[in-house]
């Protein structure tokens, strides 16, 4: 018998969009960043159709909004910020990418991408630093607990770990002749335990 590849069944909305960056940050003080790029991969094995559209079309200029990308390639998507000023600052705006198959019309796939205007990169800059230093922080106190807490090493061992080790010991023969009713005869009342 012979068997027909079949492509599966592509459903509307559920083809997953790869897309980085998933957020985009512009910086009022910095000219740099009013221009940012979005790369659209296609892993798959056939060809897509995007489409950008934008939440604020006036504030954003998005060079090449509709275009094909060729299966396992990607393709870049400039966006640019073109309306800066105070009464931005903080606002969020979406991005939505469309993506569907070159030759159907419905949209297979979408992804929405973020967009804020920040007044100042200094503010994002110390922010940034401070939660790298809490990495690394925290990266010393587990390095630190982890050396400590290797067996042999002399500055784990407690002082009271026998009598732990010890009580653990009773507690587990407590437990286990609980489990054997003939035993009762043997342990005395007062050391005998209950289920």
């Amino acid at each position: 018998m012979q068997q027909q590849k079949r492509q599966p069944e592509l459903v509307e909305g559920k083809l997953p969009v790869f897309v980085f960056p998933t957020e985009l940050i512009f910086y009022a003080d910095d000219q740099a960043t009013h221009k940012q790029v979005l790369t659209l991969y296609n892993p798959y094995e056939f060809a897509l159709k995007f489409k950008v559209l934008c939440t604020t079309p006036n504030k954003y200029v998005v060079v090449d909004a509709a275009g094909a990308v060729k299966p396992q390639c990607c393709i870049d998507i400039v966006i640019r910020h073109r309306d800066v000023r105070p009464c931005h600052y903080g606002v969020i705006d979406k991005f939505r990418l469309q993506v569907s198959e070159q030759s159907q019309r419905k949209a297979l796939g979408r992804k929405e991408v973020i967009a804020t205007l920040l007044p100042t990169a200094k503010e994002q800059q110390q922010k940034e630093e401070e939660e790298k230093r809490l990495k690394e922080h925290l990266a010393e106190s587990v390095f630190l607990e982890q050396t400590l807490c290797q067996p042999g090493n002399p500055k784990t061992e407690l002082p009271h770990q026998g009598l732990v080790y010890s009580q653990s010991l009773w507690e587990s023969c407590a437990l286990l002749l609980s489990c054997f009713p003939h035993w009762e005869n043997w342990i005395p009342w007062c050391l005998s335990t209950s289920i």
